[in-house]
């Protein structure tokens, strides 16, 4: 066993690596898988069922199931194609990111904080458009597509998780930690106002099931 010689100056100790990515929690990893894969069926349904549409114009898409739960009155309208196409082909691209970014993450893979800021600013995005669709189904088009709504379930979540994995280390601000505390009480309180709009909405309707 050597000594080193006195006054001899030890060689500093190596930096350690710093880690290439972003560690994300299992649970927040499976919900990010979850999304994806909903989000994806739904938007590859109302694909399948625009097509089905187009191509014989006395098809009744299977989500039209009462005069407010219709698809087949959403998918006729201008706002169902708001940039010249589907606005389901925006659904299957994203959630196909959205897919492959949870099974990326459920196998541990460290995606770049950089990514994952992207997919917080992707979903904000994405919550401003299905905002501006829940206003225009509710109060214009004056119908409900139960595909769409599973969209609008997955977006805000997806979210708020997107966006918690993304400032992990910036928790001591005040609020971002008071935002990362209440994220699901946030998103239930947003399930619940949806909730309330469409009830209030068609409550004429509503009623008559009662």
């Amino acid at each position: 066993m050597s000594v080193s010689a006195p006054g001899a100056v030890t060689p500093a100790e190596p930096d350690a690596p710093e880690p290439r990515g972003v560690e994300v929690g299992r649970p927040s990893a499976v919900w990010v898988l979850i999304a994806g894969v909903l989000g994806l069926a739904a938007a590859l349904a109302l694909t399948i069922e625009k097509v089905e549409l187009l191509i014989d114009p006395s098809y009744v898409p299977t989500c039209s199931l009462n005069p407010v739960l219709s698809c087949g009155s959403v998918m006729v309208t201008p706002q169902a194609a708001v940039f010249g196409f589907p606005n389901s082909l925006i659904g299957v691209v994203s959630f196909t990111v959205v897919l492959v970014t949870g099974v990326l993450a459920l196998t541990r893979v460290q995606l770049p904080r950089w990514y994952w800021a992207g997919l917080a600013v992707g979903s904000l995005l994405g919550t401003v458009f299905v905002h501006w669709l829940i206003f225009q189904s509710l109060y214009r088009i004056g119908a409900l597509c139960p595909y769409c709504m599973v969209v609008w379930a997955v977006t805000i979540p997806t979210l708020i998780v997107a966006t918690a994995i993304a400032v992990q280390p910036q928790r001591g601000n005040a609020v971002l930690r008071a935002l990362h505390t209440w994220r699901w009480s946030i998103v239930a309180l947003w399930f619940t106002a949806v909730i309330l709009l469409c009830l209030v909405r068609f409550w004429s309707y509503w009623s008559t099931l009662i």
